[in-house]
């Protein structure tokens, strides 16, 4: 379908051809399509003569609309003797322009000459037009062993709006295998070059369409969609972050994908795969990185001089027609190879492209991260692009970084060329972050100093608060209360003690001594916990322990007299030298109600020692 459309269309402007547009002619024209990859490249030297009245500046090129909607690049330079194809450092302007009275389906590009063409003079110069998307594969589909067969049509007449005296063709193929080329007059193949021509003498508009079907192995490496994020960091460093969408667009892949199948061919190894890509970049790029969905590429190599760095990447499998992938790429380059200073303002001086060799890029998208607090922001670029501004928003920002935004479509390494972001900067703006992240550090230590100096608690004033506080002096005497019934109970151990010593040695007035120190020390308890049991008595938050408090200090002082009741019936006895069998009965009975008194004692205070 691509092959008819292509020919009605050379025929229809063959047809409706109109007369030279003026009295320029073509001496010589020498045509050179380069189909050694995926994108064609034609570079035309055109000597152009006057031969009318008047001076002429302009030139007009002419291509087939068909042919024009593939049009990436487009150059006209000067003419360089031993030049193949490259971007010249000098170029003439082109304007795309629709003259009046030419033929439908043609696309016309106006080259503004250096200075006016006398009459009779001629001038050389070179054009340079790189399209994309022009190998059509045929067939569309091939197997994973299979070579890959592509078609190309084009005019063996160079389509223009004057007359041409003498011209030539000549297409460089990647291989030696062609299945099939048009024949027509002066057509020569050697080797993987067809030569078409010279035809001399032919009018405007002169067409003759060819078409050549022919073996290309090379990847269709096409990135269907490539954002660059480049950031400025006046710290020192540029950080470059590339976000490939990739695509082979070569011949459709068919059947299953099999990894034993190119084992056991040795000399073919699935010839049109995509199964590495190359990047040139720049000499002093460092911090290099590559990474795709799941995580890191393995196996990648980045090796460089003092002119390039060059990076290989392999896929994590070989990529057929119609495959897809998508990685990232990323390095930082010293920002003294990358921005410059001129009459106040700062310039990023940095490449447009992808460093990918031969690489298709349907969408580019580059974003240039500028310092929070940049102004007067322009952009110089080598070619018209779409532009807007954004902000970003990133770590220590105050109202976010400005962000210059260019898109182009339908790109090729032509295009890869250095544009220019100008803006100014105070210096003073520098500190802003280490400003801030000094003060923050400041601000959360003087917060920590103030929180733990102040008073967290809940107010003094409220119920809550009272109540806790009452319920603390309350549990403070309950301690003190438990701790003077334990000396007593310590009291009553000495008393029993100098009984025993009494029935040991007989001295009775050491006994009494003992009863008389034991009076005066249990006297001073009474009087340091009548204030206690008078403020728990008085206190609401008591209530609950308040009776179990009482019934420890009623059961003490019952003990205590059973106690001195004991020692006074013992002491009594031994003064009446009763034996030792009369005095044991007679305290037995008070022995038993003293040890029942101990134990009710002992657990009233584990019970108040848990509260």
């Amino acid at each position: 379908m691509g092959i008819s459309r292509f020919v009605l269309l050379v025929f229809t402007i063959s047809m409706l051809a109109s007369p030279a547009l003026s009295d320029l002619v073509l001496s010589k024209v020498d045509r050179r399509i380069y189909l050694t990859s995926h994108i064609v490249r034609i570079s035309s030297t055109l000597e152009v003569e006057n031969a009318g009245p008047e001076t002429v500046s302009k030139v007009l090129l002419a291509f087939p609309d068909l042919q024009a909607q593939n049009l990436a690049y487009l150059m006209a330079s000067p003419h360089e003797a031993k030049a193949k194809f490259k971007v010249s450092v000098v170029s003439f302007p082109i304007d795309v322009v629709k003259p009046e009275d030419m033929p439908p389906g043609v696309t016309f590009y106006s080259v503004s000459l250096p200075q006016g063409l006398t009459v009779g003079a001629s001038f050389t110069f070179d054009v340079l037009a790189v399209f994309t998307h022009a190998l059509r594969p045929m067939p569309e589909q091939i197997g994973q062993a299979d070579i890959q067969l592509v078609l190309y049509q084009d005019s063996a007449y160079y389509l223009s709006p004057y007359v041409v005296k003498v011209q030539s063709l000549s297409l460089k193929l990647p291989d030696s295998r062609i299945e099939s080329y048009t024949t027509l007059e002066s057509t020569k193949v050697q080797g993987s070059e067809i030569k078409y021509g010279p035809y001399e003498n032919l009018p405007a508009f002169s067409s003759s369409p060819i078409t050549v079907h022919f073996q290309n192995n090379l990847p269709f490496t096409i990135a269907q969609e490539l954002v660059r994020e480049i950031e400025i960091s006046h710290w020192g460093n540029v950080l470059v972050t590339e976000h490939y969408k990739l695509i082979h667009g070569g011949a459709q892949s068919k059947g299953e994908f099999s990894r034993l199948e190119p084992q056991a061919r040795e000399n073919v190894q699935d010839p049109s795969a995509i199964r590495y890509l190359v990047a040139h970049l720049p000499p002093r790029a460092h911090s290099v990185y590559y990474r795709d969905a799941i995580g890191n590429i393995s196996t990648s190599h980045l090796r460089g001089d003092s002119k390039k760095a060059e990076l290989l990447i392999e896929p994590r499998y070989p990529m057929f027609g119609g495959w897809r992938t998508a990685f990232t790429i990323g390095y930082g380059l010293p920002l003294q190879d990358c921005l410059y200073e001129s009459e106040g303002r700062r310039f990023l001086n940095i490449t447009f492209s992808s460093p990918v060799i031969e690489l298709v890029i349907d969408t580019l998208i580059v974003k240039v991260v500028l310092p929070e607090g940049s102004s007067d922001i322009s952009v110089a670029a080598p070619f018209f692009m779409k532009q807007w501004q954004e902000t970003k928003i990133s770590h220590l920002d105050i109202v976010g970084r400005p962000v210059v935004v260019l898109e182009k479509t339908n790109l090729v390494p032509e295009h890869n060329q250095y544009f220019q972001v100008y803006y100014k900067f105070n210096r003073l703006s520098m500190l802003r972050e280490p400003l801030m992240l000094i003060s923050g550090i400041f601000l959360f230590f003087v917060a920590c100093i103030v929180y733990m100096h102040a008073d967290t608690s809940i107010s003094k004033f409220s119920a809550s608060y009272l109540a806790k506080q009452q319920w603390e002096e309350v549990r403070v005497a309950i301690q003190h209360v438990h701790n003077i019934i334990c000396q007593c109970l310590a009291t009553h151990d000495k008393l029993e003690a100098s009984l025993r010593d009494l029935s040991r040695t007989g001295e009775v007035q050491a006994c009494k001594a003992a009863r008389k120190s034991t009076d005066g020390l249990l006297k001073e308890l009474s009087k340091e916990l009548k204030p206690l049991m008078t403020f728990l008595q008085s206190s609401p938050s008591a209530v609950q322990v308040l009776s179990k408090v009482e019934e420890l200090v009623a059961k003490e002082r019952e003990l205590l007299e059973k106690l001195m009741a004991k020692h006074s019936t013992a002491v009594e006895a031994y003064d009446k030298k009763s034996g030792a069998r009369d005095i044991e009965s007679r305290i037995a009975l008070q022995q038993q109600k003293i040890t029942a008194l101990r134990q009710e004692v002992d657990d009233l205070l584990e019970f108040i020692d848990e509260i």
